[in-house]
């Protein structure tokens, strides 16, 4: 019987990080297109936070946060921040920029 709990664990890691890095890669997905739509350079992004939440609405989810980098001008750079909920973007935060 524990052997059954023991593989029940390892597939629920496995499968954790599986989840993650299709995560990751609709997130630099979704950074890339909102750099193209807001003529930006888009220069680097990298998970910062990942944790458990939980509302009404969606129920229990897994929420992550990226760290972006990009470029208005083509010389300076700025960091933004994209929230997700799952594999579905909640918020883009982008401090002021030079364009």
């Amino acid at each position: 019987m524990a052997e059954i709990y023991v593989l029940l664990f390892a597939f629920l890691i496995i499968w954790y990080f599986v989840f993650l890095r299709k995560v990751a890669e609709r997130a630099r997905a979704l950074a890339e297109q909102h750099c193209e739509q807001n003529s930006l350079q888009f220069i680097a992004i990298a998970r910062t936070k990942t944790g458990v939440g939980c509302s009404k609405r969606q129920g229990l989810f897994i929420k992550s946060v990226f760290e972006f980098e990009f470029s208005g001008d083509g010389e300076s750079s700025y960091n933004g921040y994209l929230t997700m909920h799952g594999v579905k973007p909640f918020n883009f935060d982008l401090p002021a920029y030079k364009v």
